[in-house]
């Protein structure tokens, strides 16, 4: 089978890889840190893994609005890169496919994981940030700006501010970066996202009972440990309901829950489940995602693969 190769560019990673088959198989791959000069660097070690690809595959932060890359403030020099046209000057007549990353990884999830075989869906990733990739007749929904499933930028409470003052209201409360800064700023001492719901490892002895002992364990140890334990509850409470809102608007036969957090998926899926049964009328099914690791670049590998189809 034809070789094709994926880059996807993060807020502080990139990944490359290239496949020799259509499935989440890496046959050679590479990682960078982002800084200056970011494209260029990656643009350079993918030429070294594959000169000459049958299509290349690009996932990225933000997303492309009139041929450039905007909502990506997170990576040095990305925020307005004519990203289409300087992929298209470096490989000319091949094939190029450029999605966000959570689009992109709701692709690798629709041609080979959770999704596969669905029609209308949702694929929800929780990670440093918070977004959804919307999918409708089996295939993702740009929206008219490319920004469909943007819903970091929800508001909690009407009239908060927005994004017109620079804020992501829904993000900033219930992303696992707002989590480690919230958790931090009570507890008096820098903690992950995944330490507050048990998925990590903790730094005190923990309880390993099933049902989330590991959190309980860690703030019990730790000064403000009970508003830590407030903290979890009400990002929980806030992220169900979100979710199950966005249900009822595009009433998707299943919902898959991606990204970093998902560690802790015996404290998160139930949770989001339950408020999912209760709020919406005709409630999807609800799994994990297929992929935990590099879901965006086999996502811009699932790019590639149907570039060349």
């Amino acid at each position: 089978m034809t070789r094709v190769l994926g880059i996807d560019v993060g807020g502080t990673k990139v990944a490359i890889g290239v496949s020799a088959a259509d499935g989440p198989a890496l046959s050679a791959h590479v990682r960078l840190d982002t800084g200056p000069d970011t494209l260029a660097r990656a643009l350079a070690a993918a030429r070294a893994l594959d000169g000459a690809p049958a299509a290349v595959g690009f996932s990225t932060c933000g997303v492309i609005r009139d041929g450039v890359v905007r909502l990506a403030p997170n990576v040095p020099g990305w925020e307005g890169l004519e990203l289409p046209r300087l992929l298209q000057e470096a490989y000319g007549a091949t094939p190029v496919a450029i999605d966000n990353d959570v689009n992109a990884a709701a692709a690798a999830e629709l041609r080979w994981g959770a999704l596969r075989g669905v029609s209308t869906g949702v694929y929800l990733n929780l990670g440093t940030g918070l977004a959804a990739a919307l999918v409708v007749d089996g295939r993702v929904v740009p929206g008219a700006h490319g920004a469909a499933g943007e819903i970091g930028y929800l508001q909690v409470t009407p009239g908060e501010p927005a994004f017109a003052d620079g804020r992501v209201p829904l993000e900033e409360r219930v992303s696992g970066g707002a989590l480690a800064t919230r958790g931090a700023a009570l507890l008096g001492r820098p903690i992950t996202a995944a330490e507050l719901l048990g998925g990590g490892r903790a730094r005190a002895p923990v309880d390993e009972t099933p049902g989330g002992g590991q959190a309980r364990a860690l703030v019990d140890e730790t000064p403000g440990g009970e508003q830590a334990r407030a903290l979890v509850d009400e990002t929980l409470r806030t992220l169900a309901m979100s979710v199950a809102n966005l249900c009822v608007v595009l009433d998707p036969e299943r919902l898959v829950i991606g990204g970093g957090m998902m560690g802790a998926a015996e404290l998160i899926l139930p949770r989001l489940t339950a408020e999912i049964g209760r709020a919406v009328p005709f409630p999807p099914e609800v799994r994990p995602a297929r992929f935990a690791d590099d879901a965006p670049l086999l996502g811009a590998l699932a790019l590639a693969r149907a570039a060349v189809a």
